[in-house]
């Protein structure tokens, strides 16, 4: 199961128009999303629901759009907030026995709005994106729980902030 975080509206519309106009349309069968944790066991379906449901009840918070990536073969707009750095790590402690390797590291909240294409195409986007880039605020409105069907996705819940 995949746990992201869930922004505003009007946030994700523009990530998902971002998206649509950057990511191969042969991969692009996701919208655009901030992932929390990649692979928790599906067998914890209840008890992953349980952690997320008590994760939740707190006031919805802003996230910086601090800057834009390069990938190497895509691009990403950066995220930083103290209160998603927060609730990732009280996760953490809860789910450690079933943490993959990946989603133990260090996580660096980002939206992927392109990738799979070739380094000079990411790059030619990378050096646009960043050239009219302006930092800004979004606000964060709760969590989602998805179901990995190997390669699109199946909702599971979603759970608002309060």
């Amino acid at each position: 199961m995949i746990v992201t975080l869930l922004l505003e509206n009007a946030a994700q519309e523009r990530f998902d128009r971002l998206r649509a106009a950057h990511f191969p349309p042969e991969r692009n069968y996701l919208a655009a999303h901030v992932t929390l944790f990649h692979a928790l066991p599906g067998e914890q379906v209840d008890a992953v629901l349980a952690d997320l449901a008590e994760a939740t009840d707190r006031p919805a918070f802003d996230v910086a759009v601090t800057g834009v990536r390069f990938l190497g073969r895509g691009v990403a707009y950066s995220l930083a907030s103290e209160d998603v750095s927060a609730l990732r790590s009280g996760l953490v402690a809860s789910w450690q026995q079933w943490l993959t390797p990946q989603d133990r590291q260090k996580h660096a909240p980002h939206v992927t709005v392109q990738n799979k294409v070739q380094p000079a195409v990411a790059r030619a986007l990378h050096e646009r994106l960043l050239a009219e880039f302006v930092p800004y605020d979004v606000r964060a409105r709760g969590l989602g729980l998805w179901r990995y069907l190997g390669g699109p996705w199946e909702p599971v819940a979603e759970l608002p902030f309060r």
